[in-house]
């Protein structure tokens, strides 16, 4: 910008001189959003913020919690016996049944896991904060045996637990990829996804009549509260069970 248009500028303020801008380039012939951007390169930060197209609000999907049946054949669908099926069993396990963000399980360490307490430290959770989780026999026996997978491939102890067979991090790309390709493979018409599996969790927790403050705990949030909205937005077990409790009465002919 040259000086003379500097000077002008000051004088007459960016308001001014923004407006005489965008008439200037409409007079040129250039489009309205040429026109736009012009202006927002004459307006200060502060006015910047009035000429910013509003976004139209992300479509929520409907979220879909597995059942026992399909959790286990997403686990099938993993290789057996190689060692990036192994892992993949091992991720399954530590979003499923631990309820881990997919963030939390990808930081995690193989001295994070401890088997003899049946425990997970989770070190790098959402804000920074630190807790610690449990999680069931059977799931620390599946990332057992990615853990000797690993140990064999010669991944180093301080790499990421669930890690490449170079021992790098794996990416939350990845993971996204992963999970929806597993689901097609298993036959599940569900859409799958790590924080879909957290949602699975909390809700069979909820089903198995565990208390509120424990699955507050060990999902991570900060007050009972949060938990009560979360559980009731992805499974609202009260109104369920009211609904399945009620008979067909004879203004319906009994039952059909």
């Amino acid at each position: 910008m040259g000086h003379a248009r500097v000077y002008e500028r000051e004088r007459l303020g960016a308001r001014t001189w923004g407006e005489r801008a965008r008439g200037s380039r409409r007079d040129e012939g250039h489009g309205e959003e040429d026109v736009r951007a012009t202006a927002r390169t004459a307006q200060t930060p502060e006015m910047c913020r009035t000429y910013r197209t509003s976004r139209k609000p992300l479509r929520r999907l409907p979220v879909e919690i597995l059942n026992n049946e399909e959790a286990t054949a997403l686990l099938g669908a993993c290789h057996p016996t190689l060692a990036t099926g192994l892992r993949n069993r091992a991720l399954i396990a530590v979003l499923y049944r631990a309820g881990l963000r997919i963030t939390e399980a990808l930081e995690l360490r193989p001295k994070d896991i401890d088997h003899e307490r049946g425990c997970i430290r989770v070190l790098r959770g959402k804000g920074g904060k630190q807790r610690t989780v449990g999680v069931d026999a059977g799931a620390l026996e599946i990332i057992q045996a990615w853990a000797v997978a690993r140990a064999v491939l010669g991944v180093e102890v301080r790499s990421p637990l669930l890690c490449t067979v170079y021992g790098t991090r794996l990416t939350d790309a990845y993971v996204r990829r992963l999970l929806p390709k597993l689901a097609d493979k298993a036959g599940i018409a569900k859409r799958v996804h790590a924080h879909g599996l957290r949602h699975t969790m909390a809700a069979q927790l909820r089903e198995e009549g565990v208390d509120i403050g424990i699955i507050s705990k060990q999902l991570g949030h900060q007050s009972i509260t949060t938990t009560a909205r979360y559980l009731d937005h992805i499974q609202p077990y009260a109104v369920i069970e009211a609904m399945r409790g009620r008979a067909w009465g004879n203004a319906t002919g009994g039952t059909p």
